[in-house]
């Protein structure tokens, strides 16, 4: 499954669309998402931010074996990006690691 966790893009073509961090992660639990991409800002940082659904990934790689799936990010805001691609290259490396 290919996960698209956006609060205004239009989905593409054989995604699953969800809007907030938790419906990501419910998913990525049940090791069904081979792909999933992330915005950052999604309306209401409050209730969480694509960022999150990274620091989820990192921790359960590194404290639970998780395997990952492809991750790719889409957010326009550009110092945010660069945090969730820092997270990301994290994520490689301790996923290599085991």
């Amino acid at each position: 499954m290919k996960v698209y966790l956006d609060d205004e893009r239009q989905t593409p073509e054989g995604w699953h669309r969800v809007y907030w961090p938790e419906e990501a992660i419910n998913l990525l639990k049940q090791g069904i998402v081979t792909e999933i991409g992330l915005d950052h800002d999604l309306g209401d940082d409050e209730h969480g931010t694509g960022y999150d659904v990274i620091l989820w990934i990192e921790e359960a790689v590194a404290t639970q074996g998780f395997q990952p799936p492809l991750i790719r990010v889409h957010s326009a805001n550009s110092s945010a990006r660069q945090k969730m691609e820092f997270g990301i290259t994290n994520i490689k490396r301790l996923s290599m690691l085991d």
